[in-house]
């Protein structure tokens, strides 16, 4: 039965995005070409079966501590800019030479959160992946740490994976780790761990179990994986963690082997919307609401109106997201709120007919609209 879901899964695959690690990418004397070259022949067999790919690699910190002979990863932001700034062109010089033997040509996407929390930017992005896929191009895709900083960043390729997943509406995402898949325990602390070859829910205690201990040269641990893993599952699609380092472990996956870890996606999916909302954009602030409010945004599903605010927290600006939460802070929903922060506190608990008199003007009825609000229920066990 298991192996059957993954054949399905396979035969339906059209689309896909492959995110491989730095742990599998990198070895003491630089980038591992031997594991690049294993990768580029795989996806070159995968494209003559008319399967798209985009490829979500890390590497360019670790090729740049590489060619400066440092050892150890920086904690100094400045630093691991200067050495992302000298590895990407090393790492994607050798994707286009390891591409470009089997016939195909590759292209450099490097995108930081702020890419994708603008609405304009985030289609923008996707049009010029989907123009990429079009033209028959691998889409080779990183996180742009040389201008990036702790604000704008995905955090990991684990997150900007799951991200362009959703983004570029791919069948599946497959995680190529320097480990076998996902474990009910860290195997690097429990001997008794044991692999988990299929996950229909992912909950928070597989997060918590996951380990939160990244590689010497990487950023995001397992628990990045899961979580990772889930928001593609919350997206509706599957996801597959293997390990990269095991030659011909994509040829594995695609001919259905009962090989890592299949993540099943939900029955229950996000709409695309729903979807960047939740997991890309991040909350500029807090409306603090009355209990009235709470009863109408999640037993009538109606939008929020200013009459049930208390409170509004942080600063932000129309299009933002804002957490909004009841009297005790506990989380109701995520929305994009149609105020800025300053006159937003002006006309909490008014009512829609008295906007106008308070702000001298009339934006909207709606503070936030429900076609634009997650209710953080539909993200249990998060």
């Amino acid at each position: 039965m298991k192996n059957s879901e993954r054949k399905k899964i396979i035969a339906n695959t059209r689309r896909v995005v492959i995110k491989v690690g730095s742990g599998v990418l990198t070895r003491r004397t630089g980038l591992n070409l031997n594991v690049i070259d294993d990768l580029t022949t795989d996806i070159a067999r995968l494209r003559q079966k008319k399967v798209e790919v985009l490829l979500v690699s890390s590497g360019a910190i670790a090729a740049g501590m590489r060619r400066m002979n440092i050892t150890r990863r920086p904690e100094s932001l400045s630093q691991l800019q200067a050495l992302a700034a000298m590895g990407q062109s090393s790492l994607i010089g050798v994707y286009e030479d390891a591409f470009g033997r089997h016939g195909i040509k590759a292209s450099q996407i490097l995108l930081t959160r702020e890419d994708v929390t603008h609405r304009k930017r985030y289609l923008n992005a996707r049009n010029a992946l989907r123009t990429l896929l079009t033209w028959d191009i691998v889409p080779v895709i990183n996180e742009n740490d040389a201008v990036a900083v702790d604000e704008i960043r995905f955090g990991d390729n684990d997150h900007l994976s799951a991200m362009v997943t959703n983004l570029i509406g791919a069948d599946l995402m497959i995680n190529l780790t320097n480990i076998d898949g996902l474990f009910d325990k860290d195997p690097r602390r429990h001997d008794d761990a044991r692999l988990l070859t299929v996950v229909k829910t992912v909950t928070r205690k597989m997060i918590d179990s996951a380990g939160q201990i990244p590689g010497a040269l990487g950023s995001g641990g397992m628990s990045s994986k899961v979580i990772a893993a889930r928001k593609v599952a919350m997206g509706g699609a599957p996801t597959m963690v293997a390990n990269g380092e095991k030659t011909g472990i994509l040829a594995d996956l695609f001919a259905g082997k009962p090989v890592g870890t299949l993540v099943l996606p939900q029955s229950r999916r996000l709409k695309t919307r729903q979807h960047w909302i939740a997991y890309t954009k991040s909350p500029k602030g807090r409306v603090v609401v009355d209990s009235g409010a709470r009863r109408a945004l999640e037993s009538g599903k109606k939008s929020l109106l200013p009459s049930g605010i208390k409170a509004v927290e942080g600063r932000f600006r129309e299009g933002d997201s804002v957490e909004i939460v009841d009297e005790q802070e506990t989380s109701i929903a995520c929305g994009l709120v149609n105020y800025r922060a300053s006159d937003l506190d002006k006309i909490k608990g008014v009512k829609t007919g008295q906007i106008e008199s308070v702000l001298g003007y009339r934006g909207y009825d709606e503070v936030v609209h429900r076609d634009n609000m997650i209710l953080t229920s539909r993200l249990k066990d998060f």
